[in-house]
């Protein structure tokens, strides 16, 4: 396919982009039907649509949520207007259109590559966004861990504590002490089970340390068992939040080494700060 027409139908795609008052992007069938070479609607909307709907109901979606009917208003010939059914689709919807059109036609064969790449576009920032909350979600704690740390030291005149002190915290959280949860996590003996845990558990030890340091300072505990009392009770008050809405926080599982995923995101920042090359005429 030429470079000027792979341009032509890139920017035809994007000019009927719309989007909804949610901020959600559409295009309407009618449209890209034409764009797909398509020139007859009940062919286009019985025979491709139909088939794309079901293949999205297959994927585990909802239909709905992909495929809205609407009705618009069209010009006729003579002045007037007739109002006419069309159908909002997703980017993904527009995906499935394509997938299910006839690969013989140019622009289906353009579209089906166009779509793909855009619906893995959307998917890889998703994750990247993923990755990048747990991974602020972790230095988080360090920081929240790191405060608490300083109080202990400044209220009972040492922080050699600390280290039980959040041992009893995670035994209170998980049920089960911090050994057995990197067992049951397979965490390196030399690495924080920290490091391992989903966004959810980072954020839920960050909400009951937090708690945990302004009692402490707040009703100026000087001991261990004080503080290390004060934890445990934040903790326990946060599995029993999660246990209420279905979560048990030792079945969900890890997830990747938080070094791995800083180590990737530096070097994808790395490698899009680097200048483009040009590319050949």
């Amino acid at each position: 396919m030429k470079k000027d027409l792979v341009h032509n139908l890139t920017e035809s795609f994007e000019a009927h982009s719309n989007r909804t008052d949610g901020g959600v992007e559409f295009w309407l069938a009618r449209d890209l039907q034409h764009l797909l070479g398509y020139t007859e609607w009940r062919n286009f909307s019985s025979n491709v649509i139909s088939k794309a709907k079901t293949a999205c109901e297959v994927s585990g979606h909802e239909v709905s949520d992909h495929f809205v009917g609407v009705n618009k208003m069209v010009d006729l010939g003579s002045g007037s207007q007739r109002e006419v059914d069309d159908i909002m689709l997703t980017r993904y919807a527009c995906y499935l259109v394509a997938q299910n059109g006839d690969p013989r036609k140019q622009e289906i064969a353009f579209a089906q590559t166009y779509f793909a790449l855009q619906t893995r576009r959307a998917e890889l920032i998703e994750q990247r966004l993923l990755e990048t909350e747990r991974l602020q979600a972790r230095r988080k704690l360090s920081e929240t861990e790191k405060e608490l740390s300083g109080v202990i030291y400044q209220q009972t005149g040492g922080n050699q504590d600390f280290a039980t002190i959040r041992s009893k915290g995670d035994h209170a959280l998980f049920g089960r002490n911090t050994q057995d949860m990197k067992q049951r996590w397979q965490v390196p003996a030399s690495r924080p089970l920290a490091d391992f845990a989903p966004t959810l558990i980072l954020k839920a030890k960050d909400f009951a340390t937090e708690i945990t340091i302004h009692n402490a300072r707040e009703q100026r505990m000087r001991s261990e068992s004080a503080i290390s009392q004060e934890h445990v009770s934040n903790n326990r008050a946060v599995r029993n939040t999660l246990l209420g809405r279905g979560i048990v926080p030792e079945n969900l599982s890890p997830e990747e080494d938080v070094r791995k995923v800083e180590r990737r995101l530096t070097a994808e920042d790395k490698k899009a700060l680097k200048k483009p090359e040009a590319l050949d005429d």
